[in-house]
């Protein structure tokens, strides 16, 4: 089916506003003084880890923050939204690093040592906030905000354990036999 001139001008541009749209809401998480500590931490895969573990770790602070101050409450659905979305982004950042250096066969020991508890903590806050949206009437309440942006950081974060967990293990085991 051709389509006349018209119809697809209209189309292409409404493509080219849609896009644009979900591009202007999809953001970095990361301040720019992060990403150059991050960038400066490129070939030391502790200190990158160390990196994104503390400004992971920021995000939940603000998150628990907003949940109790009541003078943080008016648009707090919103904002916890923006806040879950930033640990599933960073979350999936991490993973990704654990991929990479894996696959350049660093030794990521000490760093996914430090990372697993980390991580584990993460999915405690996110399960403990998931319950808050039911046993609480006010986080019930907005929890329309942010409720599939909940969802995802859990399903991020407990990706980056199960990847971090495996790959600990392979590395353990692959030294293990490097010493035999």
């Amino acid at each position: 089916m051709i389509l006349p001139r018209a119809i697809r001008s209209v189309l292409a541009s409404l493509l080219a506003v849609v896009s644009l749209a979900a591009a202007s809401r999809r953001h970095d998480p990361l301040t720019e003084k992060e990403v150059d500590e991050i960038r400066e931490a490129a070939q030391d895969a502790s200190q990158r880890f160390k990196l994104y573990i503390k400004f992971t770790q920021a995000r939940f602070l603000a998150l628990e923050q907003m949940r109790v101050d009541p003078n943080l409450a008016t648009g707090r659905g919103e904002r916890l939204h923006d806040l879950l979305e930033d640990i599933a982004t960073l979350a999936g950042e991490i993973n990704d690093n654990v991929d990479a250096y894996s696959r350049q066969n660093a030794d990521l020991r000490k760093p996914l040592g430090l990372l697993i508890p980390a991580v584990s903590d993460w999915q405690l806050r996110l399960r403990t906030l998931k319950e808050a949206t039911s046993s609480d009437p006010q986080m019930q309440r907005e929890s329309k905000d942010f409720y599939f942006s909940l969802d995802n950081a859990i399903d991020a974060v407990n990706s980056l354990a199960e990847n971090a967990r495996d790959t600990l293990s392979e590395q353990n085991e692959a030294h293990a036999k490097k010493k035999k």
